[in-house]
């Protein structure tokens, strides 16, 4: 996207340059400021805090379990055994 803004930029239109300026500096912020410094940062100070999940919010929120880690917490088939399907 970066590419594709910044190849307005040295278009004859006067019109479509600022546009094509502001989303290729707007790109650039998002990109490598806020999500390979700020949002890092944050997730880091806020430790486990970041990843909790409100009660009623839990119980609303359907279990997905794709793995089936769940099935080897209560007894299903041994950890890294192919479960059978009968």
């Amino acid at each position: 996207m970066l590419s594709v803004f910044a190849a307005f930029i040295p278009a004859e239109n006067a019109n479509l340059k600022p546009i094509a300026f502001g989303l290729t500096i707007g790109v650039l912020v998002d990109a490598f400021l806020v999500r390979m410094a700020l949002m890092p940062a944050v997730l880091h100070l806020a430790g486990e805090r970041a990843w909790w999940l409100p009660r009623w919010l839990d119980r609303v929120v359907p279990r997905v379990d794709i793995e089936g880690d769940h099935l080897d917490r209560v007894g299903g088939s041994p950890a890294g055994q192919p479960h059978s399907v009968t």
